[in-house]
């Protein structure tokens, strides 16, 4: 794959273009390490509607380990989207070419680190489940965060509920039969019905290859989700590093 087409995904200059190849990219990993990490841990990661939901539930009927539980996955998500404003951030204030490739490279160490964790789940189940929800949770965070600021809050792609309603207006202007003379005409917007679609289609692909890895090679099949993560992220990264040994 060409260098400049690597570079062009995290790049500090966006376009429409890249934000779109990204969110493709970063919706394949999201479907997998949620698909995966429900195999793994038996909770989705990747949305807090069900999590805040639950929290509500177990307060009610006094299921206080589960409370705490829930409290903790809710707020290593919102950590993690906070971690990727500030990484982001920091690389704006300095003009890093990275500024939005050092948020890939942390969750591709991430999902190495919840591979190593998953391994020991078995053995230690009450030590390490609490915290391999936490950091899946964190994970989701982090790179939801990443595409929203990326791409102005047009593209998400750790959950699906925006997605399909999206999907679902924009099919309700396509079909929407246009009467009459003197009011304007509803008209479907084509490209994002196919960004959408796109990213859903995305995201259930990477689900399939999560739930399928997972299930027949084990927390191995974080190897090459973090490998996507790091390609994205490299060139960025490689350039802050080539500048840097310039100065000095």
């Amino acid at each position: 794959m060409p260098i400049h087409y690597l570079r062009s995904l995290t790049a500090r200059n966006r376009t429409g273009v890249a934000n779109r190849r990204l969110g493709l990219a970063l919706a394949f990993v999201a479907g997998a390490a949620n698909a995966g990490g429900f195999l793994a841990v038996g909770q989705y990661t990747s949305h807090m509607s069900g999590i805040v939901s639950a929290l509500a539930d177990n307060l009610v009927i006094g299921e206080t380990m589960l409370l705490v539980g829930g409290l903790s996955a809710l707020t290593a998500f919102i950590a993690g989207a906070a971690a990727s404003a500030m990484l982001i951030n920091w690389g704006r204030r300095r003009q890093a070419h990275s500024e939005y490739a050092m948020p890939l490279l942390i969750e591709a160490l991430l999902l190495l680190v919840f591979g190593l964790l998953g391994s020991n789940l078995e053995r230690h189940r009450v030590l390490f489940m609490p915290a391999t929800v936490a950091l899946l949770c964190f994970v989701m965070g982090l790179q939801n965060a990443i595409i929203t600021k990326i791409s102005k809050a047009e593209i998400r792609t750790t959950h699906v509920t925006g997605l399909v309603t999206d999907i679902g207006i924009e099919l309700g202007k396509l079909f929407y039969w246009n009467l009459g003379d003197g009011t304007a005409k509803v008209r479907a917007d084509r490209a994002r019905l196919r960004l959408l679609s796109s990213l859903l289609g995305m995201f259930v692909a990477g689900a399939l290859a999560g739930a399928f890895g997972f299930k027949h090679a084990g927390f191995i099949a974080t190897v090459p989700l973090a490998t996507i993560l790091v390609a994205l992220a490299a060139v960025p990264v490689l350039d802050d590093l080539r500048s840097k040994s310039m100065r000095v």
